[in-house]
C-alpha cells in the first residue's frame, strides 16, 4: 500500500445516490415468514424481496386502502 494517494482527479460515484440506507423496521411474524418462504423459493434474499416490493409500490404510486369496519 502506498503512504499517499492522489485523489485530486477523482470523480464522485454517479451511483452514490442510489445506495441503500440501513433502517430498523418492525414486521409481523407472518409477513416476515411470507418473504422468507418466497426467498427460499426464488433464491433471492428476503430483504431484497421486501425492498423490490416496496420500490414497486413507490414507483407505481400504490396507496394502502385504510377502511375501518364499524364494530357490531
Amino acid at each position: 500500500m502506498k503512504k499517499h494517494y492522489d485523489f485530486s482527479k477523482a470523480k464522485r460515484n454517479p451511483y452514490a445516490r442510489r445506495l441503500k440506507k440501513q433502517i430498523t423496521i418492525r414486521l409481523d411474524a407472518d409477513t416476515l415468514g411470507y418473504f422468507k418462504e418466497l426467498a427460499e423459493e426464488t433464491g433471492i434474499p428476503y430483504q431484497t424481496l421486501i425492498n423490490l416490493y416496496l420500490r414497486e409500490c413507490a414507483s407505481t404510486g400504490k396507496k394502502l386502502s385504510m377502511r375501518w369496519r364499524a364494530a357490531g
